[in-house]
C-alpha cells in the first residue's frame, strides 16, 4: 500500500490511513507500506534549497525548520501519544540534519544535483517515523526503512533515477524477513546508487517506489491510496459528467499519463506490468469505493475508447526548408541537439515532402529549443523555425481501438461537426492512442465533444 501526500497530510488523514492498514492487517494480510511526504513539504524543501544559493541570510531555513517541526510533531502528538517521545527525538534529529545541510548550501552558494536529492528526500524521511508510530499506537508492529535501506537500487540520474534490476534481490532479502510479523513503513520517492548515494525517482516517485517493492516481493496486489475515487474518463473540472473507470490496462494508463492525466506515471506502471501484478487506485476518503483496477487488460470489454485527456502547456515548433528534402540525417541532428538540452519531444509530424517537421514540446522550453537549433539554421540545414504557443494536445485513449475500423473517423467527424480545427495528428503503432493538436481555446471543448461522442459518461456502452 502506498499513501500519497494528501492521504497523510494531517492527523485526520493519518488516522484514516491507519484504519485502512489495520483493516487488512486484522485479516492477517502481509503488508508493506510506502509513504509520501506530507502535501506541499517537498515543494517547500526545494524552494528553500534553491533560495540558499542567492539569499542574503539563512532566515528561510529557520522558517522551514519551524514549519516542519510544528507540522510533524503536532500530528504525532495526536495520532501516537504513547510513542511521542521516542519518535519526536528521531524527527528532531532529522530536522537538525536537514538544517545543517541547508546551511552548508548557503555558505557554499552551491546546490548540486546530489545535494538537491538529499534535501528533497527529507519530506518522506520525516513522515515515515510518524506513520510507523501511528500504526504501533493502533497495535500494529511496525518499523521504518528508507528507500535505500529497503533495497531500492537506482541509476545515478539524480532527480529522475531509474530502478536497477539488481535491486530486486536486495529488496526481497531485506523485506521478506520483516513482513509477516511487522508492517514496514518505507519512504517513497527515494533510493540510492550502488555507492549508497541518495537519489530521487522523479514525478510520482512514491508510486514508483511502491511498484518496485511490490514487484520485487511478487505481491498479490499493489494499492495506491490517493484523494480521488480512481482513474477518470477525463478531468471532471472540464467535464462534470466524467466518471471513474472501473478497469483499465497498463498500456492505457501509460498513454493517459504521458498525455497529462493525473494518474500513475508510465514509469511507475512498468514494474507491476512486468510481473503482471494488478494495481488498485483507491480513495482514502472513500475506502469502500472499488476504485480502478489496472491490469493486463485480459478481461476485454466492448468499449473502444476509455478516456480523453489533454495537455495545455505545449507549443508547436515547426522547422521548414526545401534543403531538408532528401537530405539524410536532418532529423538526427535536430533530435540529438534537443536531447542534449533535456528538451522532451511529445509528438512529431513530418510531411511526406520532407520540407517541414513539427514537434510538440513544453511551452516553457520554446526559447531554449530555438536557441539550441539556431546553429543548424546558420549551417543551412533548414530555412526557418517558428513556434505556436496557442495550442494544446488532446489524446483519445483506448485499447479497443486496435484493429477496430472507424474510431479515427468518428473522432474527427465529431470535431468537424463542432467546427474544431485539427492542426496536427499522430497515432502510435500500438493503436491505443489517437492524439492531435488544436488551438488553446478549442481544447476543453474538444475534450467535451469527444467524451460525449464515445458516451463515456455512461457505465454501459
Amino acid at each position: 500500500m502506498k499513501f500519497g501526500g494528501t492521504s497523510v497530510q494531517n492527523a485526520e488523514s493519518v488516522r484514516r490511513a491507519v484504519d485502512i492498514v489495520y483493516n487488512r492487517y486484522s485479516r492477517q494480510d502481509h503488508l508493506a507500506v510506502v509513504i509520501s511526504a506530507r502535501r506541499g513539504v517537498t515543494d517547500r524543501l526545494i524552494a528553500c534549497a534553491e533560495s540558499m544559493i542567492t539569499s542574503r541570510d539563512a532566515d528561510e531555513v529557520a522558517d522551514l525548520v519551524t514549519y516542519l517541526t510544528e507540522a510533524h510533531l503536532n500530528t504525532l502528538k495526536e495520532v501516537a501519544p504513547d510513542f511521542y517521545q521516542e519518535t519526536c527525538e528521531i524527527i528532531i534529529r532529522r530536522i537538525e540534519n536537514l538544517r545543517d545541510f541547508l546551511h552548508a548550501v548557503y555558505h557554499l552558494r552551491e546546490l548540486t544535483v546530489r545535494s538537491r536529492d538529499y534535501i528533497t528526500s527529507f519530506g518522506e524521511r520525516l513522515n515515515a517515523p510518524l506513520i510507523s508510530a501511528a500504526l504501533r499506537q493502533r497495535g500494529i508492529p511496525s518499523m521504518v526503512l528508507d528507500g535505500c535501506e529497503a533495497g531500492i537500487l537506482t541509476t545515478e540520474n539524480h532527480g529522475d533515477a531509474i530502478a536497477l534490476p539488481a535491486g530486486e534481490a536486495r529488496i526481497k532479502s531485506r523485506l521478506e524477513p520483516v513482513i509477516g510479523h511487522s508492517v514496514p513503513v518505507i519512504t517513497g520517492f527515494m533510493g540510492c546508487t550502488e555507492k549508497g548515494v541518495v537519489t530521487t525517482l522523479g514525478r510520482s516517485g512514491s508510486d514508483y517506489s511502491a511498484t518496485i517493492i511490490g514487484a520485487a516481493l511478487n505481491a498479490d496486489e499493489i494499492w495506491i491510496w490517493t484523494d480521488v475515487d480512481g482513474i477518470m474518463t477525463t478531468d471532471p473540472r472540464m467535464v462534470p459528467e466524467a466518471r471513474v473507470i472501473p478497469r483499465i490496462s497498463y498500456i492505457e494508463v501509460m498513454e493517459l499519463s504521458y498525455f497529462g492525466a493525473k494518474v500513475m506515471h508510465s514509469r511507475s506502471i512498468e514494474p507491476a506490468m512486468q510481473k503482471g501484478i494488478p494495481v488498485l487506485v483507491k480513495n482514502t476518503n472513500n475506502p469502500d469505493y472499488p476504485g480502478t483496477v489496472i491490469d493486463g487488460g485480459e478481461k476485454k470489454d466492448s468499449r473502444v475508447v476509455k478516456a480523453i485527456t489533454y495537455i495545455d502547456r505545449v507549443a508547436a515548433l515547426t522547422i521548414t526548408g526545401a534543403q531538408m528534402v532528401g537530405r539524410p540525417g536532418v532529423a538526427r541532428h535536430i533530435f540529438s541537439l534537443l536531447a542534449e538540452h533535456q528538451i522532451n519531444v511529445m509528438m512529431i509530424s513530418q510531411g511526406s515532402s520532407e520540407a517541414n517537421i513539427t514537434l510538440i514540446i513544453e511551452a516553457n522550453q520554446v526559447e531554449t529549443a530555438k536557441t539550441v537549433l539556431f546553429p543548424l539554421k546558420e549551417r543551412c540545414v533548414f530555412r526557418d523555425i517558428t513556434a505556436n504557443e496557442d495550442v494544446c494536445a488532446v489524446a483519445v485513449v483506448g485499447s479497443g481501438m486496435a484493429g477496430m475500423a472507424g474510431t479515427a473517423g468518428r473522432t474527427f467527424s465529431a470535431l468537424g461537426k463542432a467546427e474544431i480545427n485539427v492542426m496536427m495528428i499522430t497515432q502510435g503503432s500500438s493503436e491505443v492512442n489517437i492524439s492531435f493538436i488544436v488551438s488553446q481555446q478549442d481544447g476543453p471543448r474538444a475534450v467535451k465533444v469527444l467524451h460525449d461522442e464515445f458516451n463515456l459518461m455512461n457505465e454501459e456502452v
